[in-house]
């Protein structure tokens, strides 16, 4: 507790610019129930420390030096569901926002959001809430309304891609784990979510669908 009845939300920071973390970490000073546990500037290092050191609330930058900060919030979210995750951009980018959405962010705000929207942000979320910045906010709910693409491919993220391509070689969750570096929690995440997107029920199925459409081929044909 930072205060007596005040819950502390222990928050850690992604972003591979120093200046926007100290900048995070000064405004989160100003406000007793918050408490900076970690910071990190990559993908690999952000998801690590949230592992760690188990913050309630992880901001993290979309784009990453060595990934995606998408990605990293669907490790995060795999390994510790509990953790709640807002990803910070520079640029109102409707596809980065669907593609958090579906990895399990809790919020999406812009680098020029004024600081009180971040602080508001982080304690909504930590209630449990979700937050869209309003400048993406109905451009991405109107995406998200319409229909499905018609490719379910096209759905997929490169790393669901390339889960797909091993379960078709008929690699296990721990192969595909291993030779992704990656565990196999996060696999079976993975595979879970391949399976709602393309609509089949098991592996065999997803195989059969990458085959079929490798090669153009109908169902039953």
């Amino acid at each position: 507790m930072s205060e007596a009845g005040t819950e502390t939300i222990r928050v850690a920071v992604v972003d591979d610019h120093a200046v926007v973390r100290a900048g995070i970490a000064a405004l989160l000073a100003r406000f007793p129930e918050f408490r900076m546990v970690g910071e990190a500037a990559t993908a690999h290092e952000g998801v690590a420390l949230a592992l760690r050191l188990a913050p309630d609330v992880v901001v993290m930058d979309v784009r990453l030096p060595d990934g995606s900060g998408v990605e990293a919030c669907r490790e995060i979210r795999a390994e510790r569901p509990e953790c709640r995750v807002v990803m910070l951009t520079s640029y109102p980018d409707e596809e980065a926002v669907v593609a958090s959405i579906m990895a399990g962010a809790a919020g999406y705000l812009l680098k020029d959001a004024q600081p009180d929207t971040l602080v508001a942000a982080l304690r909504t979320v930590h209630r449990g809430g979700s937050l869209l910045d309003p400048q993406v906010a109905s451009s991405v709910l109107g995406r998200l309304r319409g229909t499905a693409p018609a490719d379910p491919w096209l759905s997929l993220t490169p790393q669901e891609r390339e889960v797909l391509e091993r379960i078709t070689q008929g690699e296990t969750n721990r192969q595909i784990g291993l030779g992704m570096h990656l565990s196999e929690k996060t696999i079976k995440h993975y595979v879970s979510s391949i399976l709602d997107k393309i609509g089949v029920d098991n592996r065999a199925a997803a195989a059969a669908w990458l085959v079929r459409r490798k090669f153009g081929l109908r169902e039953g044909g």
